[in-house]
Parts: structure tokens; sequence; C-alpha cells
């Protein structure tokens, strides 16, 4: 059976609200792993047919630990890799564009193929309080997370990608 990785990282929830409903999704359609970026490591993404990547964005970047997941994973899976598929979503507070430029910039190194532009959604969090608040994502946002998992999740089954 196909694998799918979920990698996430979350502090206030939204993130992994996403990535939660973008594994229910995929676990009809193929075998689906969903691991907090801090546990995941070189030996998930070998082991896997297909991922997700899922953050927050801080302060214009993605967060710090899926920064760390990167750097601790990238060099030991260079050249090992090469034409899976992955998307991407985002939790961002204003804008979230520069964190999907960064996780698609690792991606192309990696020589991963992109199946779906980015999903990023905005929680509008711009005060203090606001952005260290757990989150909660619509449910309307949460479909088109399973909606990513079942479409990656079934092309990886049908051998698509």
């Amino acid at each position: 059976m196909a694998q799918l990785l979920i990698v996430y990282h979350s502090r206030t929830g939204g993130s992994r609200q996403m990535a939660e409903a973008a594994a229910e999704g995929a676990r009809e359609e193929a075998g689906t792993i969903l691991k907090p970026a801090d546990e995941a490591g070189p030996e998930d993404l070998l082991s896997a047919d297909g991922y997700i990547f899922c953050a927050p964005e801080n302060l214009a970047a993605i967060s710090g630990v899926m920064k760390d997941f990167f750097d601790r994973s990238y060099y030991p899976v260079l050249g090992r890799i090469e034409g899976r598929p992955y998307a991407q979503m985002i939790c961002a507070g204003s804008d979230g564009e520069n964190a999907a430029r960064q996780t698609a910039r690792i991606a192309t190194g990696w020589r991963l193929k992109e199946v779906q532009p980015p999903l990023i959604f905005c929680t509008h969090a711009q005060t203090p309080e606001a952005i260290l608040a757990e989150k909660t994502i619509p449910q309307d946002q949460l479909v088109q997370c399973r909606d990513i998992g079942a479409a990656l999740g079934a092309g990886l089954a049908l051998g698509v990608f």
C-alpha cells in the first residue's frame, strides 16, 4: 500500500487541525503517517511515497520547528526521494506566501513534484494576544484540507504521481 507522510508543526492548533483533516481524507486511499515535525526525520521521508508539509508562518517564514525538520532531513535524503509528489499547507496570520516559497525551494532541491499550489489559510491574527491564542480552523477550510489528503492519497494508490 502506498504511504503518505504528513509532517506538521503547530504551536496554536491551526496547522495541527489542517494536518489532521488531510490525514483523515487520505486514510481511505493510502497508508497515512501523521507526524509532528520535531519527531519526523529522514527515515520517515525515505519510507513514504508522497508528502504533505503543514506549518504555520512565523515572522514571515516557516516555523522554526518545521525548518529544523528540513535542516535535519535535507542532506540524508538528497538524491533519494526525487520525483515523489508533495503538497503543502500554511496557517498564516497575514500572508503565508514567504513560508510557502521557503518550503517550495526545499522541495525543489529534493526534486519533489508539486501536485497542487500551496494551500494558505489566513487567520488575520495581528495582535500578540491573537497571534498566541489557540486557533480554530473553519469547517469549510478543513474540508479543503481533507480534499488535499484524499486527492494525494488516491493519486498515490492509483500510481498517478
